[in-house]
């Protein structure tokens, strides 16, 4: 069997007494996309950190690339892409000269770097943009030209760290066709995003970590089928949560109230909206139950600082 390009055993890391990430285990094979989703809070940056051996751990092992992380570290990061939370791109440099430099990091030659540029240039479609300061370039622009960064190396895997975070519709759309395209070409992808719909349409597998944790592992449809109900109906409108109160139990198996809103699963909604079509003042929405009702159901639904 190929040994997986990333391996984690055991894995924990204490802050002041306080374990945010306390004994987690996975592997991510060749090709796969693998998601860590959460709250904030959750563990999953320092989880990546540790992965790279940014910081080491207290207890536990991690391979990465077929080499003991930290110890061997640098030499495993020469073969890793990273795509961070916030774009660290030189504000000095164009667009070009960004790509040039970042290659040094990793000791190639400008001559072989420049030969790579214009690929890259070509899947972040900038191609027009490569001699432009980064103060011209949009926000999509900017993280187009990070995911371009990070494979300047041809890396074996590559680390992205909400990748879409405060982008609009259509460059989230742009980067998912892109990170598409790698998984395609064999590439290996590690994905903390806070996005159900980013990881129903990339991950091959994917993990819900809480309180430095993981409480739910699989690939994203058997997650929603084995935790959650199939059907689920939003009620809006005014004495929703009276309602409920007297009616959701018997028509739906579980339901929650938050504010002027009742989510109502189960797994036959027409006696449901039966009743609701006979109502008046009352809104819904109809649905099949997706990745966000699988995460608020095992995290919960109160905000997280």
């Amino acid at each position: 069997m190929e040994r997986p390009v990333l391996a984690v055993s055991g894995l924990v890391k204490r802050y002041g007494g306080t374990a945010v990430v306390d004994g987690i285990a996975f592997s991510i094979r060749r090709g796969e996309c693998f998601a860590l989703l959460g709250p904030n809070g959750a563990g999953k940056t320092t989880t990546l950190r540790l992965c790279l051996g940014l910081v080491a751990p207290d207890a536990g092992s991690v391979e990465l690339v077929g080499r003991a992380v930290p110890a061997d570290a640098r030499r495993a990061r020469i073969r890793v892409g990273v795509v961070p939370q916030l774009d660290n791109l030189d504000p000095d440099f164009s667009v070009e000269e960004n790509l040039l430099v970042y290659g040094r990091y990793f000791g190639l030659a400008d001559r072989e770097v420049a030969a790579r540029i214009p690929g890259l240039l070509a899947f972040a479609n900038l191609e027009a943009r490569r001699d432009s300061k980064l103060a011209t370039l949009s926000g999509g622009m900017k993280r187009r030209l990070t995911l371009a960064r990070a494979l300047i190396n041809d890396p074996d895997l590559i680390f992205m760290d909400e990748p879409t975070t405060g982008l609009d519709p259509q460059a989230r759309h742009l980067i998912w066709e892109r990170l598409k395209q790698l998984l395609s070409q064999g590439k290996t992808i590690f994905l903390t995003t806070h996005f159900m719909d980013e990881a129903e349409r990339l991950a091959t597998r994917l993990a819900v970590m809480d309180r430095g944790r993981f409480i739910a592992e699989g690939a994203p449809r058997e997650l929603i089928a084995r935790e959650i109900e199939r059907e689920v109906v939003e009620v809006y409108g005014d004495g929703v949560p009276a309602w409920a109160g007297a009616n959701a139990a018997r028509l739906s198996r579980r339901f929650e109230v938050t504010g002027e809103t009742a989510f109502c699963y189960t797994d036959d909604a027409a006696p449901l909206l039966a009743e609701l079509d006979r109502l008046r003042g009352m809104r819904y929405i109809h649905r099949p139950a997706n990745l966000e009702d699988v995460f608020l159901k095992l995290t919960g639904r109160e905000m997280r600082d």
